[in-house]
């Protein structure tokens, strides 16, 4: 099967199908509905041997995420990966575990296959990787956490306006005691969520009662175990992402303590799990597939020429009450 065969089934010309592939932008939506629909019709793949030859480098995009294991960057890499075989891409994946040396060491990685581009969460946003990419032609979009170099396109959600919605949900409901898990403050999603915190707390006089978590299971553990041991018992708390929300739940039921009727509670991040624990949990969810898909459109759009200024699109978080803050309807 060729290229004129899904034109002709998509009633455009080859020309059409091939600035679809790859991902230029100046296509009209109704011949790019036409053209993906008569490529899922007809399961054509792109021959991409002969282009790579022709262009002597992969048909490859880098991914690399801070933490596979977070539910969060699973659900990112899934869509990523959907959206880029549907193009004829293939996915470079790397896992970085909140390491600067190993980001740096799969940035250099990346720019010896010279890939078309890299989608990344940084653990190091000042990596000097990140620039030599940029140098090289490769182009970067950052994805959860922006970048210093300022040529990179971003692709974050508002952290702060969500965490402070989050807390004056609760001091509305009565609740002045409130705790916060923060993640880690050198990581930009650590320091917003914290600083949504801390501004809503403030403004309403209350005093901060704040303990770190590091983003891991274990970290919010303990950080739970220390706010709960705090002279003044908290009534809520704030929990800053998925796997400390698991930490901090042990933690909660290790002491017997009842939620929502001894403390509230509210997490970053909806996970698949959230609804299936009692009481179901109250979370502020990431719209995670919507910013995958932004962040591969951005990519292809650089990839193709078709952009040379840098982009930031910003997701708003949406706050899901449910039965463990005690002010669901």
């Amino acid at each position: 099967m060729k290229m004129r065969d899904v034109a002709r089934r998509a009633g455009v010309s080859p020309a059409t199908v091939s600035r679809v592939l790859n991902g230029v932008p100046t296509v009209g939506e109704e011949h790019r509905r036409r053209v993906l629909r008569a490529i899922e019709e007809l399961g054509y793949r792109p021959n991409k041997l002969a282009s790579n030859l022709r262009r002597q480098k992969a048909e490859m995009i880098g991914v690399v995420v801070s933490d596979i294991e977070n539910p969060h960057f699973t659900e990112m890499v899934r869509a990523v990966e959907d959206a880029a075989y549907r193009r004829g891409y293939r996915v470079l994946l790397c896992n970085t575990d909140e390491t600067p040396q190993k980001q740096r060491a799969y940035l250099e990685v990346l720019a010896a296959e010279r890939v078309l581009g890299v989608i990344l969460s940084p653990s190091d946003p000042e990596d000097g990787g990140i620039g030599e990419l940029m140098d090289l032609k490769i182009p970067v979009v950052a994805f959860d956490r922006t970048v210093a170099d300022p040529r990179a396109d971003a692709v974050v959600v508002d952290n702060v306006g969500g965490v402070r919605m989050a807390t004056r949900r609760l001091i509305a409901a009565g609740h002045e005691r409130i705790g916060f898990i923060s993640g880690s403050e050198g990581i930009e999603t650590g320091s917003g969520r914290l600083a949504g915190y801390r501004e809503a707390m403030l403004e309403a006089g209350l005093g901060l009662r704040v303990a770190h978590g590091g983003f891991r299971i274990e970290g919010g553990r303990e950080a739970a175990r220390r706010l709960l041991s705090g002279g003044e018992g908290i009534t809520a708390l704030i929990v800053g992402n998925n796997l400390m929300t698991i930490g901090a739940l042990k933690a909660l039921r290790e002491r017997g303590v009842r939620v929502p009727d001894d403390v509230a509670l509210v997490a970053v991040d909806d996970p698949f799990w959230a609804e299936l624990v009692e009481p179901p949990l109250t979370a502020l969810a990431q719209p995670v597939r919507r910013m995958a898909g932004c962040a591969m459109e951005m990519l292809l759009e650089r990839i193709s020429g078709g952009r040379s200024a840098p982009r930031r699109e910003v997701f708003g978080l949406e706050l899901r009450v449910r039965g463990s803050c005690g002010t669901a309807a």
